[in-house]
């Protein structure tokens, strides 16, 4: 086996989305909802995409309509992969 010789640490590959608050609910989650624009794989129509991240909000300090940024993590839950970067914008 050949050892690493490189003594740096890798560089992050966890992936960070940028999103809405949606729903706030549930204690210490919050749903986050991130939207994506892709071509149609024939019709080349740009076509908007949503996708739900469940995203750990340990003080439940989000409202509904705040924009955050949240990076993926470890599983913590059935559907939890992803914790709270930072808060961009404050709902008004």
């Amino acid at each position: 086996m050949a050892e690493a010789t490189n003594a740096e640490p890798r560089e992050n590959a966890r992936k960070v989305r940028e999103g809405l608050v949606t729903s706030n609910a549930m204690d210490k989650t919050a749903v986050v909802t991130v939207s994506t624009r892709k071509p149609h794989p024939r019709y080349r129509k740009t076509m908007a995409r949503t996708t739900r991240l469940y995203v750990h909000d340990e003080e439940n300090t989000l409202n509904v309509g705040d924009r955050v940024k949240v990076g993926e993590t470890r599983p913590l839950s059935k559907l939890k992969r992803w914790r709270i970067l930072e808060i961009l914008e404050r709902a008004k």
